[in-house]
């Protein structure tokens, strides 16, 4: 990687802004379960609002991450699924996700130091 995809107008740069945020991470994991319609996804992500949760899955369906399917029920319902670009994120993620997991104790303990010391 280039000092180049550090600059403001970078697709990249623009890219893993959309991908990388807390939500988008949090979903795709949702979906890489099973594809999930909107009540369902936001009953598993504690905290998050109907409006962030909406511009969310529309920045990723923008993306090609996730499909969006309209469903012919009474009432019409909405599933969302991973697409297969959304699906090749699946195990990069779970790798993060994995050394978050492991690294915790060692962050925190570097938390604590910085807040004795400010």
């Amino acid at each position: 990687m280039s000092d180049a995809h550090f600059s403001a107008n970078c697709p990249s740069r623009i890219l893993f802004a959309e991908v990388a945020d807390k939500w988008s991470m949090m979903i795709l994991k949702v979906l890489s379960d099973e594809p999930q319609r909107f009540n369902e996804i936001k009953r598993r992500l504690e905290g998050v609002s109907q409006k962030a949760l909406t511009q969310t899955l529309r920045r990723l369906e923008r993306n090609g991450l996730i499909t969006r399917t309209v469903l012919s029920t009474s009432p019409v319902a909405v599933r969302y699924a991973l697409s297969p670009l959304g699906k090749s994120l699946v195990v990069p993620f779970a790798a993060l996700y994995a050394w978050t997991c492991h690294n915790l104790p060692e962050v925190e303990a570097a938390r604590r130091n910085y807040d004795a010391r400010a």
